[in-house]
Formats: C-alpha cells, structure tokens, sequence
C-alpha cells in the first residue's frame, strides 16, 4: 500500500482548506512553467492534504491562461494520489439548481486555446479518457457531500467552454437539447485530461450558480448573482472537502479502475526514438513507465 494524498484543486470562491494541521505553503518548480499558485500542505484528519487555487490567490489567472500542465506536474512531484477539482459551473437542467453540486462523471471538450498534452513529437502516447474521472474517488465526494448536507446529483456531463464570456443563447440551448451536457465551465479541461496522463485519480464536484442563459424563467447569467451564490457553495464545498480524508483513509491500494496504471501501454514511441528533452521533462508525470 502507499500513503494517500489528497488534493484539491478549487475554483472560483474556494482559495483554502479549512483545518489543516501544519500548513505551509510551498513552491513547487516544474518543467511547464510556474503553476497557478503556491501549494498549501499540510495533514486533516491524518491524511496528507495539498491545495491548490486554480486562478491563483486574487484569482489572476483566466480559465483559458489556466497553466493546467504546471498544475498537474507540481501535484505529481508533491506525490499526490488523487486530485479533486471543485469548481462553479452553470446548470442545463432544471433539477440542478443553484446551490446542489453535481459529481461530474462526462466531459465534452469544447476548449480550443490550451495545451492539452504532456506528450507530442518526441514521445507520444495516447491514453483513454473514455471514463475521465474516478468511479471510488468520485462516490467519496458524493458521500463527503450528502454527509455535509448538500443536494448532490451522482453523476453528469461537464461542457467545457473556453471562455471567458459565457453562453449565447443560442449555444446554450444546443449544449442542452441537441449535446445532452448538464453543466457548464470553463475548467475541467484540460485538466481531468492531464491527471490522466499523469495517472492520478480524478474526481470532478461542479458547485452550480445558476442556470446559463437557457432558462426562461432566470434570463442571462448575472455575475452578481452568480457570485452571491458562489459564496454559500464555498462555504458547502470546504465542509465536504474537510469529510474525504475520513472517507479515503491514509493507506491507499491500488485504483481498482487503473487510473493509477494509465500509461502503462500508452506511450508508443520507440525508446531509441524518443527526444530526450521531452522525456527530461516527463520524469514527474511518466517517470513510473520511462
């Protein structure tokens, strides 16, 4: 068994974790830049915790200026095991109302300015995101936030804009009634791609603040509102946060769904074909395999 590490990566209205014994933040250096933030560590409940805030404290960084590769490297280095992303999204159906939070467990990837890959000329690998998040680490969230009083809806599809204006109306009507997504944001992608690649597990807890543009009875989306609302899903989101290191334990057995083993055949390159300073700079992410 190995120790489990536990991290959260929080949107918009989440910037800590509330309890942490001996917390410190830390810089991490990587080879794809800076990531968003220092990281702050420390232990809850006796379970090693890292967190890190998506936008940088001040939030400083857009969804698309995200540096979603330095991210993930600096959580693998930190030798994390399994990676929650808590972010603020829009809802698609009416049942998903501003306040409930919806564990993602689909993505349809609609971002195009961002780099998507640890991998590429040089050493190319191709891992599946047919299931892009982590059925175990998925249902600890789901029970972390029914536990903590939440309306919580197990499962659904995450739209991933690129940002940053919101939804026409016309495009939010499609996401819904011809695409079939559920929620909206701005974030999860690349990332959910990368902590694959990185053979992390990954859980996605969409906070919802209110409903697009679709509704007809809500209008466009309102920033002021969807702040107002973001503040009460904090406040939900770090009580279901303080919940998971209970639930996941400090021992941690292999992923029963291999996301941990997710590179295992994946990369295709021949090794005497592989470019070196590539294969330098994936020693955190792919150093299990290379």
């Amino acid at each position: 068994m190995t120790r489990t590490k536990i991290a959260v990566i929080g949107g918009s209205g989440i910037y800590d974790i509330d309890g942490l014994e001996g917390a410190d933040w830390v810089q991490v250096d990587t080879p794809w830049g800076a990531p968003s933030d220092q990281i702050l560590t420390g232990t809850l409940d006796g379970v090693d915790m890292a967190f890190l805030p998506r936008h940088g404290r001040g939030h400083v960084h857009s969804p698309t200026t995200v540096p979603y590769r330095a991210n993930i490297d600096a959580l693998k280095r930190l030798g994390v095991t399994d990676v929650i992303s808590v972010s603020a999204c829009g809802s698609f159906r009416d049942a998903m109302a501003p306040g409930d939070f919806v564990v993602v467990d689909q993505f349809i990837d609609r971002t195009f300015a961002r780099e998507k890959s640890f991998f590429g000329t040089g050493c190319v690998a191709h891992v599946s995101v047919a299931h892009p998040t982590c059925p175990r680490l998925s249902a600890a969230c789901v029970t972390a936030a029914t536990d903590a009083g939440v309306t919580v809806h197990d499962g659904g599809t995450y739209l991933a804009m690129e940002g940053p204006q919101f939804s026409t109306l016309a495009e939010s009507k499609m996401y819904r009634e011809s695409w079939g997504a559920d929620v909206i944001g701005m974030t999860n992608m690349p990332e959910a791609k990368l902590a694959r690649e990185a053979e992390l597990c990954y859980a996605s807890v969409a906070m919802i603040t209110d409903y697009d543009s679709w509704h007809p009875d809500h209008g466009e989306v309102d920033v002021t509102q969807i702040i107002q609302t973001l503040m009460g899903n904090a406040d939900k989101g770090r009580d279901m946060v303080r919940r998971l290191p209970a639930l996941l334990g400090a021992d941690r057995a292999p992923c029963p769904h291999g996301c941990d083993r997710a590179l295992e055949f994946a990369i295709i390159t021949a090794p005497e074909a592989r470019d070196a300073a590539l294969m330098a700079k994936l020693d955190a992410v792919a150093g299990r395999v290379l």
